[in-house]
C-alpha cells in the first residue's frame, strides 16, 4: 500500500525539467494525499515554468512511478514555483534566461554555424552531419537543420527513419548520434519535389527556430542550400549574429565560386570562422599514395581571400557501413576521417570558446 511518506520520499527524486533540480531541492511538492480504500493518490507539483512539453514528460513520468508504487490512480495538478524560490535558483546560476523567442532571442546561448558553399556537389551535405556529429561526441548540445529545403538530404545521410512527434505546440526534433535534427524531408511525402516561393521558404525555416522544442544547445548548425538564394538570405536576415563555415574543393573553379558565398556573409555582417576544403585528395589503401583528383591550393586560396584560416582537408573516401546502425554518411570517430572532423570540431570549439 502506497502511502503519503513512500509518495513524497519517490516524488522528491524527480527533477524540475528547466532547473535540473530534485522536486526535494526546489520544494517543488506542494500537496500529497492519499485515499488508502482507492488506491488513490493527488498530488500538486510546483515547476519553474507550466505549460510546457518537458511538463507533459515529467507528468507521464509522475504516474509511471506512483502507480509502480502501488497506486491504482493518480490525479497531478501543477503550479508554479514562488517568486522567492526561483530567485534562489536566479542567484546561484540555476536558473536559465526565459527572454521570450527562444533560440533567436537576444540572451540565447546558443551559437549558430552556417555550412555554406558557392555551388553544389562539393559535399557540403556531408561535411555538415559530420561536424554536427563531431561536436555532439565532445560532448556538446548540437542541433542540425537541414536548411537545404529543396535538396533535403540530412536525415537520409544520418540513417534516420523516424519523424518528429508534436507535443503540446512544439515539435520535439529526432535525435539520431547525439545530434537533433530537423529537416524538410520530415513534413514531405515519398521524396516529393518542393515547389515553393521564396516567402513560404522563410515561413518554413522560421519554424524550424521558433516552433521546434530545441532544449539547451551549445551550437546549431544550418546546413545551407549552395549559392547565395532566397533561403540563404533568409538566414542572414534571421540570424545576424551568425558564424560561417564555406565548403570548397580544391578545384581553382569551385573556390572562385565559393567566395560568393563568402562575400554575401561578410556583407550581412556574419562571421567567416574558417574553410573547409573536401575532396582534398584520394589516398590508396594499397600504397598510402595521395593523388590530388581535383587539383590543390582551392581551399587556401579561398581562405586569403577571405581572410580566415583552412579549418581542415577532408580526403575522397567513403565512411565504412555498419548494417546494425546505417548511416550512410557519418564517419566512425576511429576512421582516419573521422579523427579529420573531430580535429576540426576541437579547433571550432576552441575558436568560439564554447
Amino acid at each position: 500500500m502506497i502511502t503519503e511518506q513512500i509518495a513524497v520520499d519517490i516524488l522528491n527524486k524527480l527533477e524540475d525539467p528547466l532547473l535540473h533540480k530534485t522536486l526535494e531541492e526546489t520544494n517543488g511538492i506542494v500537496e500529497v494525499k492519499v485515499k488508502e480504500e482507492k488506491a488513490h493518490i493527488s498530488v500538486k507539483i510546483a515547476l519553474a515554468k507550466t505549460g510546457t512539453p518537458e511538463q507533459l514528460q515529467l507528468q507521464t513520468k509522475i504516474v509511471d512511478v506512483l502507480k509502480e508504487a502501488g497506486a491504482a490512480t493518480v490525479g497531478i495538478r501543477f503550479t508554479e514555483l514562488p517568486q522567492e524560490e526561483l530567485e534562489k535558483h536566479r542567484a546561484s546560476g540555476n536558473m536559465p534566461g526565459e527572454e521570450p523567442g527562444g533560440l533567436l532571442s537576444p540572451n540565447s546561448k546558443t551559437t549558430f554555424i552556417a555550412i555554406a558553399s558557392g555551388k553544389g556537389g562539393v559535399g557540403k551535405s556531408t561535411v555538415s552531419v559530420n561536424l554536427a556529429v563531431a561536436l555532439a561526441r565532445l560532448g556538446k548540445k548540437v542541433g542540425l537543420v537541414d536548411a537545404d529545403i529543396y535538396g533535403f538530404s540530412v536525415p537520409d545521410m544520418m540513417g534516420i527513419e523516424e519523424r518528429p512527434v508534436v507535443r503540446g505546440k512544439k515539435i520535439i526534433p529526432v535525435e539520431r548520434f547525439g545530434v537533433k535534427v530537423i529537416s524538410m524531408a520530415f513534413f514531405v511525402e515519398d521524396n516529393a519535389p518542393v515547389i515553393w516561393r521564396g516567402p513560404m521558404l522563410g515561413k518554413m525555416l522560421n519554424n524550424f527556430f521558433t516552433e521546434v522544442e530545441w532544449g539547451d544547445l551549445d551550437y546549431l548548425l544550418l546546413d545551407l542550400p549552395p549559392g547565395t538564394g532566397d533561403v540563404a538570405l533568409d538566414v542572414h536576415t534571421m540570424l545576424p549574429s551568425c558564424k560561417e563555415i564555406i565548403v570548397t574543393t580544391p578545384h581553382p573553379t569551385a573556390a572562385f565560386v565559393a567566395a560568393r558565398a563568402g562575400a554575401m556573409a561578410l556583407r550581412t555582417k556574419h562571421e567567416i570562422i574558417g574553410v573547409i576544403e573536401n575532396m582534398s585528395y584520394f589516398e590508396s589503401r594499397l600504397t598510402g599514395e595521395k593523388e590530388y583528383v581535383f587539383g590543390r591550393g582551392g581551399g587556401e586560396k579561398l581562405a586569403e581571400e577571405l581572410q580566415t584560416e583552412v579549418l581542415g582537408k577532408l580526403p575522397l573516401q567513403q565512411p565504412d557501413w555498419n548494417e546494425d546502425d546505417f548511416a550512410p554518411s557519418v564517419y566512425d570517430e576511429t576512421h582516419k576521417v573521422g579523427k579529420i572532423y573531430r580535429e576540426i570540431a576541437e579547433k571550432i570549439n576552441q575558436q568560439l570558446r564554447k
